[in-house]
């Protein structure tokens, strides 16, 4: 089968795409997907850099990817929830126990894998789960946002940030976002009341007394959002670990976020999309053999919502 393999850590160079890739067996509690679609999320990125490699390391060839969708071929002993011929989405990382999702032909355990919901096809599907259940976790069971809430998200053009814009706005909290150029009229589209354009303003400047921020971008953005937060508000970033010393001096809670894909948050994203809640936003499609550009073009900086590799 065709797969997205590395043989080494390094940049996008170092990706190649195998036509003759083993294909994957099932197994007691997964289940074999033939993949439609997938989409490139940063820990791809990372996984590829070596990044991990201490934490998790990789034999090679490895097969990468995590956000996946398809329709299931087979089912292993334990994996009663789903039949052939579902259409699914979910994660199928080498890292959480599948095969990897840049593959025609994927194995994932079973209580990572959703129904894919009726208005929405494969491409828009494979752009969801990492991204949304991120959103999920961090607005609705961390900070638990409501009505009359205040939160900033970083990055709000991103993956992550699309959908927890949309997300925080329907939970009605006022919604604070950062983007960078053009990126603010498409964020301020999501429904954000105010989009600080990074390039022309420094958010820390002009935001304070926030509930909430939500952090995508790390680094000094991560940083500066102590100030914004108001005494007993909460900082969440997927990319920093908790800093104490700032927690402490702010009186804040800083917490990580280390998202996990379950069948139960896939059915919530769901009927969030199904509701009309949440919509996916998808900036490019590139077939499989042009993976390399494709990481080139999410690694830019500039992409807004998710970049899709197709294999039909």
């Amino acid at each position: 089968m065709k797969a997205v393999q590395i043989s080494q850590y390094g940049d996008a160079g170092v990706l190649t795409v195998n036509l003759d890739a083993p294909k994957p067996a099932v197994a007691d509690g997964k289940v074999l997907v033939e993949v439609h679609a997938a989409s490139i999320n940063p820990i791809d990125t990372m996984v590829r850099l070596g990044y991990l490699a201490k934490m998790v390391p990789l034999s090679f060839p490895a097969t990468l990817g995590t956000d996946v969708s398809g329709v299931v071929v087979e089912t292993g002993s334990g994996s009663s929830d789903f039949k052939k011929g579902d259409k699914v989405f979910g994660t199928a990382s080498l890292l959480a126990g599948a095969s990897g999702a840049f593959a025609q032909y994927a194995t994932i355990p079973a209580g990572m894998l959703a129904r894919i919901p009726d208005n929405l096809g494969f491409t828009a599907a494979a752009a969801l789960p990492l991204t949304a259940v991120s959103a999920l976790e961090v607005c609705d069971e961390k900070m638990k946002v409501g009505k009359g809430h205040r939160i900033l998200i970083h990055g709000g053009s991103g993956g992550i940030g699309t959908i927890a814009v949309q997300l925080a706005k329907h939970r009605g909290a006022t919604v604070a976002a950062t983007a960078f150029g053009e990126a603010a009229d498409y964020v301020k589209g999501l429904g954000a009341d105010t989009v600080i354009d990074v390039q022309k303003e420094a958010f820390e400047k002009v935001l304070s007394g926030y509930d909430f921020v939500f952090d995508t971008v790390a680094g000094d953005t991560y940083r500066k959002s102590f100030a914004v937060l108001k005494r007993g508000g909460m900082i969440v970033s997927m990319l920093e670990q908790p800093n104490a010393e700032l927690a402490a001096q702010h009186g804040v809670t800083a917490l990580a976020q280390m998202t996990q894909v379950t069948t139960a948050r896939l059915n919530t994203v769901a009927e969030l999309v199904r509701s009309g809640i949440i919509k996916v936003y998808v900036d490019r499609i590139f077939p499989v053999d042009k993976v390399k550009e494709a990481f080139i073009a999410r690694e830019s900086g500039k992409v807004r919502g998710k970049i899709v590799l197709s294999f039909t």
